[in-house]
């Protein structure tokens, strides 16, 4: 593993600055908090862990990090990449080992993308670990980028306005799920990782599936940002700004009774539209 230098830290700054505020922003890391870091070989889950073992020892509250990997039983994963580089980082890891491979392999027809029945099967097998260690929040390294490409799938595929929250409590209530790269463009991440020379461990399941939505997403966005840079951004802002008042909901709004809009509200939205004519 290189030994940090002028350079690695220039490129770990900004992340570790948006990383402090978006975990600032949403409480997600407590006094006495145990954080499982879930490492799956990738360059944004190695880069979370430089994040939150910075922040470990610079925050001025206590807790604990514990790095945890899930070999899913992939043919020819390397089983001993992990271990040894967290080892030599001086981290307390663990490796659970779940043959979630084999298992979405036979239930997802060929052709067919892996991701979702892929992501259940991975999301159990951590939530149940979380609970084995009594790690009181769970960290996933999902970045700015993975966060729009959500809003953008669901909004384009799933007709919903849902994105992906930087903390979040599963649903059985047991577990809390936290995304302190939230603010980070996945460019820093890219430049970061490729600067450290992380040992990368490319994923044969979603990596190698063509044509899937959230990489047909993902050249949307770039090429957004590409013609107006600050684009992503002004999006993320946007998703933490939300007026119900001026949306089409009619659980959040009874519109035919007493909750509907008050004048103010739509006379704000007229002034909005565009001039005809």
């Amino acid at each position: 593993m290189p030994t940090p230098d002028a350079t690695t830290d220039a490129l770990l700054r900004p992340i570790l600055r948006l990383s402090g505020q978006a975990v600032a922003d949403y409480t997600m890391i407590e006094a006495g908090d145990h954080v499982m870091v879930c490492v799956s070989g990738g360059k944004d889950s190695y880069t979370l862990l430089d994040v939150l073992l910075h922040l470990q020892r610079a925050a001025p509250i206590k807790f604990r990090v514990t790095a945890v990997n899930l070999d899913q039983g992939q043919p020819g994963f390397p089983t001993d990449v992990l271990p040894r580089y967290l080892s030599e980082l001086g981290v307390a890891h663990e490796i659970i080992r779940q043959d979630t491979y084999s298992v979405v392999k036979a239930k997802v027809p060929q052709g067919k993308t892996t991701c979702s029945l892929c992501s259940r099967l991975r999301r159990g097998a951590l939530y149940a670990h979380a609970r084995r260690i009594g790690a009181t929040k769970i960290a996933l390294g999902h970045h700015r980028e993975d966060i729009l490409e959500t809003f953008f799938l669901n909004l384009f595929h799933g007709a919903r306005l849902k994105a992906m929250p930087p903390k979040l409590r599963s649903d059985d209530g047991a577990n809390v799920v936290i995304r302190p790269l939230a603010y980070v463009p996945e460019a820093d991440i890219a430049a970061y990782a490729q600067a450290r020379a992380f040992p990368i461990i490319p994923c044969d399941l979603c990596g190698s599936q063509p044509n899937l939505q959230r990489e047909v997403v993902g050249h949307m966005l770039a090429a957004w940002e590409r013609e107006h840079p600050g684009r992503s951004n002004t999006m993320l802002r946007a998703l933490g700004t939300v007026e119900p008042s001026h949306l089409l909901d009619r659980v959040l709004h009874d519109f035919a009774g007493s909750s509907e809009p008050n004048e103010n509200d739509l006379m704000a939205g007229l002034q909005e539209l565009p001039m005809l004519g």
